[in-house]
């Protein structure tokens, strides 16, 4: 008895120790992206803003959190006296590459854009490299060759999968059977679908019980949430002969849904809430934070909510105005993110603003 009461001590002890270990590094992590920081805005305080201009390229307004990113943008110039050209691409590649050759055209300063997808921008890097405009990718990466641009700007998609399934070890530490999940992607061939999916593997991959048994595209859009969801109450009603208060995927019982954004998680629960069906043994884990979905975790819809922060405008004006002064800027910059789940205090949120 004492020798198996040392046992336990010693497990106890050793999960106690890797938990503080954990704590420390996420807090040492922040301290230093937090110093690089304002080391950066020190120096963008010490560079002119006067006459510059910056081409801007967006993707869209699929969602509040795209919509409060350009807001952000818009601000920060406004507060720094940066004009800006913007271009809205309406979620097409070619919108953005005839917007960058037009910004080229017009000699701006400095051109910021956020890459729809991955590949298919050497050419019009290159021509921007040869007019000798500097470029600043925003919010999600691409493939070309890194000399072609500045700098990226945006969230770490790889820490946002990792964190969601660390909520999920977490939550189902105790658990020996097989955990099923099903996951909500975003739009194909972009960099941050293609993060959070590898940051989210690498976790979960540590723990066999855990199997995402499908992965299905969303297009982060609402609407696209809602029409997965639909389908799945449809086949539910199809194989079992009625809908139930438990999620299905061919036969198979959900116990986890991982939507890559707020907005197909939000499309997800619409389906539910107009088939009124309250889902009671699925855990449900978004991506963004945006207000909508932070509602819908202090109501018990959803379990845990990652942060991808949109507000970078203040740190994309500080990179312009230190790169267009002739100084160099680091290759990568990342925002501060959080994590909210069903454990936090929820009388200490505040607005998320969007």
């Amino acid at each position: 008895m004492n020798k198996m009461y040392k046992k336990s001590f010693a497990v106890f002890t050793a999960a106690v120790l890797a938990a503080f270990l954990l704590i420390f590094l996420l807090v040492c992590c922040k301290k230093n992206q937090d110093k690089k920081n304002a080391e950066l805005q020190k120096i963008a305080e010490d560079s002119g803003s006067e006459n510059i201009i910056l081409g801007f390229s967006q993707i869209g307004s699929e969602s509040a959190w795209r919509t409060r990113n350009t807001e952000s943008i818009f601000e920060a110039a406004a507060r720094q006296n940066i004009q800006i050209l913007f271009d809205d691409a309406q979620q097409k590649q070619e919108n953005q590459l005839k917007a960058i050759r037009s910004f080229i055209i017009y000699q701006v300063d400095a051109i910021a854009f956020v890459p729809i997808v991955e590949d298919g921008w050497d050419n019009v890097l290159q021509e921007a490299k040869d007019a000798g405009i500097p470029v600043i990718l925003v919010d999600r990466k691409i493939n070309a060759d890194p000399s072609l641009y500045s700098a990226f700007l945006g969230e770490n998609s790889l820490e946002e999968g990792r964190n969601a399934a660390r909520f999920l070890l977490q939550k189902f530490k105790y658990k020996k059977e097989d955990i099923t999940i099903f996951e909500m992607s975003g739009t194909e061939n972009s960099s941050v679908v293609k993060e959070r999916a590898s940051g989210f593997r690498e976790i979960i991959n540590k723990e066999p019980k855990f199997k995402i048994i499908h992965t299905e595209n969303g297009d982060f859009l609402r609407s696209r949430g809602k029409e997965i969801c639909d389908i799945l109450l449809a086949n539910n009603v199809r194989e079992n002969g009625n809908t139930t208060n438990t999620l299905f995927f061919h036969g198979q019982k959900i116990d986890v849904v991982f939507s890559h954004n707020d907005s197909m998680t939000l499309g997800f629960l619409d389906s539910l809430d107009a088939h009124k069906i309250r889902i009671r043994d699925t855990v449900f884990i978004s991506i963004d934070a945006e207000q909508k979905s932070i509602d819908a975790l202090t109501k018990g819809k959803l379990n845990c909510v990652v942060e991808c922060n949109p507000n970078l405008g203040p740190a994309l004006m500080d990179l312009v105005k230190i790169i267009t002064s002739g100084n160099s800027i680091p290759k990568t910059t990342y925002v501060t993110e959080r994590v909210f789940t069903e454990n936090d205090d929820f009388s200490k949120y505040e607005p998320r603003g969007y």
